[in-house]
This record gives C-alpha cells, sequence and structure tokens, in this order.
C-alpha cells in the first residue's frame, strides 16, 4: 500500500492554489473554482483541493512536506510573504520542522528527516 493523494478542504480554492504554488506544487488539474490537483516537485504523490462551503470543525489534519533544504526554502517563502508560527528548529524526534499555516487554517509541516523519517533510531523492527 502506498499513499499517494492527499485533498484537503477550501472555503476559497483559487486562493488556495495560488498559496500551494508559492510553496512549490506543480498545479497538474485546473477546475477551478471547485477542484485543484498538484504534484509534489520530488515523489510520485499528489495533492488536491475541494471547494466546501464550510470547514470541518473540531481536530484538522496537519500536512507534512519534506524538503532537504528546509532552513533555504523557510527563509525563500518568508520574502514571498508566507508567514510560520514556527522557524525551522530541531525537534527531540530528530527532525528538522518549521510551522505555519494555510488561508484555511491547515496545519503544514515543512520539515527535513532523512533516514530517521522511516528509520529512527527507535524503530520497531
Amino acid at each position: 500500500m502506498n499513499l499517494n493523494q492527499i485533498t484537503i478542504p477550501s472555503l476559497d480554492v483559487e486562493k488556495a492554489s495560488e498559496f500551494y504554488k508559492i510553496l512549490g506544487l506543480n498545479l497538474i488539474v485546473d477546475a477551478l473554482p471547485h477542484y485543484v490537483r498538484f504534484e509534489c516537485p520530488d515523489g510520485n504523490a499528489t495533492f488536491s483541493i475541494h471547494k466546501v462551503d464550510v470547514l470541518p470543525s473540531g481536530n484538522r489534519i496537519s500536512i507534512y512536506f519534506e524538503e532537504d533544504n528546509l532552513d533555504d526554502i523557510a527563509s525563500h517563502l518568508q520574502q514571498k510573504g508566507i508567514i510560520f508560527t514556527s522557524e525551522p528548529e530541531d525537534k527531540d524526534w530528530l527532525w528538522r520542522e518549521a510551522h505555519l499555516y494555510d488561508l484555511d487554517g491547515n496545519h503544514i509541516i515543512l520539515f527535513k528527516a532523512g533516514d530517521n523519517r522511516k528509520n529512527p533510531p527507535w524503530r520497531i523492527n
């Protein structure tokens, strides 16, 4: 089994689409104003946004995008006006993370984990 697609809700798919283009995703399906799909610049995963009238309440999802050049990307995005809730920092679980929110309040974590993403020292054999 392989996770290859995530779809998130948005009140304004067009504005959300522009936000994710700034993050570096490549638009591959444009069915505005109701739906868009992106491919990630690395790997085979796709990411889509669909129009909703009301955003879900309660616990929301967190979206992780891995980036080897995390500090450079975070700096570049800040220069383009993206606001981070936390700057890149090393975590106890051996990842480096920076946090932000998209226009619909979806939590985004840009991170660098390297081999520790799937093979941390505490991995079960």
